[in-house]
């Protein structure tokens, strides 16, 4: 199931971070009173009203000259291309600006919902300010503050009527649907090709080549895949993003829809900090993760230098530990046979359902050889454990008070439950709930 996408835009320093904020109901964006601080597509996920939703904030849009405006504009462009409704904010105060109606011109050609939304609307004397708002043929102004919070339901109203209706994938059971993630020019486009053995997907040594999400079926030995990559060649004049400016909404949106995602490292360039903002989502979203080094054959090796790589990659990806990694090379096709038994190894224990009488067993008999400590005079006591769900493995844990359950303790309960189940691939979720007496 693909969430819907919202797109915040507008011209800048009218207040779309701290909206983007309110929305997101944590501070992700940097909000600063000054125009252009918000350079990048800043994603997150949002909830109003039981429905899910992913959200973008953008930098401004404005026609200029000035340092980074052309590019704040390009990815307001693509924030538009991939959202499903747009959020055009505007400040009522300043009232409508020549950079306004070059923002609402862009959205008319867009052919998109538009919900217009108007800021620093602090109190009821100043919705007479409204009114103006009208001539940009958006249809009716909102009146919110974004410090405030005010107006902000009714504007999520209109935002989740234009959504559409959301589709639920049917798959097949047996089914194994992955993903290829990464930044740009790792060889994710190759290793596609390399894996289906034919040339699917183009493949450019361009960043960005890449742009929307095609799925291509195989079989092998009996098991069925579906392979999800952000595939596909941009239209001329769009290629907007550079190397460090990752698609992260559409490597996001492919996520949601697989088993299991291949986060692609490139061998040669190493791992850098983008690595660990895209991986970071694919751990968020509980999907079972391969780590694939790519382009092994253009590395000088000793017998020791696959092992200081994997080190490497433990040391920078501590989320990941339960990773496995493989390393290939999708030019040689070097050890991609390997990627199979992973692939299908990690998806079965990604839906791996454990007995409750086998799971309470492996619980207590830990609690009995390290008890929790105490905490202020009380010591956590666990009732009993049950599974309550797979895809990622979710497992509840009964205790006497909640507060007393601390992450370190949480953390050695998941080791146990790992060395005695495996769950190779896959992160485990563990939750504490008070026993109704």
């Amino acid at each position: 199931m693909t969430k819907p996408v919202l797109a915040i835009v507008g011209r800048p320093n009218v207040g779309k971070s701290t909206i983007f904020n309110r929305i997101a109901g944590d501070r992700i964006s940097i909000v600063e009173d000054m125009p252009g601080v918000t350079r990048d597509r800043i994603y997150s996920s949002a909830e109003w009203l039981n429905t899910e939703f992913n959200l973008i904030d953008t930098g401004g849009i404005e026609i200029s000259d000035a340092p980074f405006m052309s590019q704040m504009k390009e990815q307001a462009e693509l924030a538009i291309e991939e959202a499903d409704v747009i959020l055009f904010l505007v400040d009522g105060m300043n009232g409508i600006t020549a950079a306004d109606e070059e923002v609402a011109k862009m959205l008319f050609r867009s052919k998109k919902p538009v919900v217009l939304g108007v800021n620093k609307i602090d109190n009821p004397e100043r919705k007479e300010l409204l009114y103006e708002f009208y001539s940009l043929g958006m249809g009716e102004p909102i009146g919110v503050s974004g410090t405030h919070g005010i107006g902000l339901g009714d504007l999520l109203d209109q935002v989740v009527s234009h959504f559409p209706e959301t589709v639920v994938e049917e798959k097949e059971d047996d089914t194994i649907y992955f993903s290829l993630i990464g930044r740009p020019n790792v060889g994710k486009s190759s290793l596609v090709n390399a894996i289906l053995g034919k040339k699917r997907v183009i493949v450019s040594n361009i960043a960005g080549t890449t742009r929307d999400a095609i799925d291509s079926s195989f079989e092998r030995e009996d098991q069925k895949y579906v392979i999800i990559d952000t595939a596909g060649m941009r239209k001329r004049g769009k290629v907007y993003e550079t190397t460090e400016k990752y698609s992260v909404m559409r490597a996001m949106k492919a996520i949601e829809r697989s088993d299991v995602v291949l986060m692609v490292i490139d061998a040669e360039e190493g791992i850098i900090e983008q690595d660990k903002k895209v991986a970071g989502f694919a751990h968020e979203a509980g999907k079972a993760v391969v780590i694939v080094v790519n382009k092994w054959d253009a590395v000088e090796k000793d017998d020791k230098t696959m092992q200081k790589f994997e080190q490497k990659i433990r040391d920078h990806f501590l989320y990941l530990s339960y990773a496995p990694i493989v390393f290939v090379s999708a030019k040689t096709k070097q050890r991609l046979h390997q990627l199979y038994p992973v692939i299908n190894q990690v998806a079965e224990n990604h839906s791996l359902r454990v007995q409750t009488n086998i799971l309470n067993e492996v619980i207590m008999d830990a609690v009995a050889m390290n008890p929790a400590p105490m905490d202020n005079g009380k010591r956590l006591k666990i009732n009993y454990a049950t599974q309550v769900a797979s895809k990622p493995p979710t497992f509840v844990i009964f205790v006497n008070d909640p507060e007393l359950f601390h992450f370190s303790y949480k953390r050695f309960l998941e080791n146990r439950i790992r060395e005695t189940f495996g769950f190779v691939g896959t992160p485990i979720k563990i939750f504490a709930r008070k026993k109704n007496d």
